[in-house]
This record gives structure tokens, C-alpha cells and sequence, in this order.
């Protein structure tokens, strides 16, 4: 499974096989709601030492954001290809909305200048 350039849709059918074939089956989708809860608290708790005022206890890696941020991808995911959801389509279709909606919102923000 070579994962170079991965697109979203992609990434989709990875996960899906992945919990097909060695996962099992999903977690229900409430299940994985928690799990997306608690991964994102992880991140936060690095977020929250690497660049806010919290330091590190002796013995906490620093050097795991990434693979935090990939563990909440993966539960989202998961929760995307239980749901129906096309994550590429759905990313695809917020941009064009947010750019609708904020083309001129943030430049003429004075708290952004």
C-alpha cells in the first residue's frame, strides 16, 4: 500500500479496506464521535505545550502532532465512509461556500491588518 499523493477519496478506500480486512468492522458511528472527541484532545493537549503556556511533563514526547493529526483524519474518516459522506466532494464544496461567503470578510477585517 504505497501512499504517495493521496487524495481524499483515496484515502477513503484505504481506510475502508483497512477496517474491512484487519479492523474487523467500524465502530459504531457513536463510538467513533467519542473516539474523534478524544483524539482531537490529544492534539489539543500537544497544541496546548508546544504553543500555549503548559510545558511538557518528564517523559511526554513533544514530536507527536503529526500523528495526532493523522489519528483524528483516520477516526473522521472513518465516520465520513459510515455516513456516506465524500469527504473530497465535501472539501471541494465548502471552499467554494466560504469563498462566496468570505470573499471580502477578511480583508476588510481591521482585527487581520
Amino acid at each position: 500500500m504505497i501512499m504517495s499523493d493521496l487524495t481524499l477519496k483515496q484515502a477513503q478506500q484505504q481506510v475502508d479496506e483497512w477496517i474491512t480486512t484487519i479492523g474487523v468492522r467500524y465502530f459504531s458511528e457513536l463510538t467513533n464521535m467519542a473516539i474523534l472527541t478524544e483524539e482531537v484532545g490529544e492534539l489539543a493537549r500537544i497544541m496546548a505545550r508546544k504553543y500555549g503556556d503548559q510545558s511538557f511533563k518528564q517523559g511526554e514526547n513533544p514530536d507527536t502532532m503529526a500523528d495526532e493529526m493523522a489519528d483524528v483524519l483516520w477516526v473522521l474518516i472513518c465516520l465520513a465512509n459510515q455516513t456516506g459522506v465524500d469527504l473530497e466532494d465535501a472539501l471541494r464544496k465548502n471552499i467554494e461556500k466560504k469563498t462566496r461567503r468570505d470573499q471580502d470578510r477578511h480583508q476588510n477585517n481591521p482585527k487581520l491588518k
